[in-house]
């Protein structure tokens, strides 16, 4: 955040290059759950920039729409926040919703003026109905309106799952990056050599991860992602528990002396 406010200073300060003339809008663009770090964006405090130095928020909930917060209604809903202290919310269907596409959501005469203007609108086409129904009937069991308590019962369990898998990885000895109550679980492996031999491992003992290196993470800090869903159960989460832990052991990645 001091980072963040420098930034803004400056902008503000110095204005645009070359011409030194002030910015018609500054724009703070942030995730709710970053897709590498598995962390949740401290959004009370860039609101509270935000206000200070008026500028605009724009805020990708790809990874924590439906995932987070008491109700599942992301970031926002997670800090107690007010939506419209966010200028433009996007999204995507292809995460909670099990669907297809994604969303943009701000005031009316934003969305008027994308309708207009996207080129990705205009050209694009129309989200299949049976994909649409699919999205709806989501948000209906997620909001409970549905007429069940199905939705609520889903965002329950996957905080159980997150914290339950997240404790048991930090216990073993691993190295884990982002918030307690973030799903996406980054599983640091550090030297780009184990890599491979950590994925084709633990597929060899019956669990499929998800590695990632340089480019998308800095080339010393390799890492597998790990994604909790609502539909695991805790034998599964054990059975994969038990295959990473003895991947951790055959790898020695078990880098923590922090046993918590």
């Amino acid at each position: 955040m001091i980072d963040l406010e420098n930034k803004l200073k400056s902008a503000v300060i110095e204005g645009r290059p070359q011409i030194s003339r002030p910015w018609k809008k500054i724009i703070i663009l942030i995730e709710g759950v970053y897709s590498m770090e598995g962390s949740i964006i401290r959004l009370p405090e860039v609101i509270q920039l935000k206000k200070k130095y008026k500028a605009y928020v724009y805020l990708d909930e790809a990874h924590s729409i439906g995932a987070i917060g008491n109700s599942g209604r992301g970031v926002v809903d997670h800090f107690g926040l007010d939506p419209k202290d966010v200028d433009v919310m996007m999204g995507t269907f292809t995460k909670s919703f099990g669907a297809a596409g994604g969303y943009i959501a701000g005031n009316k005469k934003l969305i008027h003026y994308l309708r207009l203007n996207s080129h990705a609108s205009v050209y694009s086409s129309s989200m299949p109905p049976a994909v649409t129904q699919q999205i709806i009937s989501s948000m209906l069991i997620i909001m409970g309106k549905d007429g069940t308590t199905e939705g609520q019962k889903r965002i329950n369990q996957l905080k159980w799952n997150t914290q339950y898998f997240r404790r048991k990885l930090k216990e073993s000895g691993f190295i884990i990056y982002g918030n307690d109550d973030s799903p996406v679980v980054p599983l640091l492996i550090f030297l780009p050599s184990k890599v491979a031999a950590m994925n084709r491992t633990c597929l060899e003992k019956g669990l499929g991860i998800v590695v990632v290196g340089f480019p998308a993470t800095p080339i010393i800090e390799s890492r597998a992602r790990l994604c909790l869903s609502a539909a695991h159960t805790k034998e599964m989460l054990d059975k994969a528990l038990n295959i990473i832990n003895e991947c951790g052991d055959m790898f020695r990645i078990k880098y923590s002396k922090k046993k918590c």
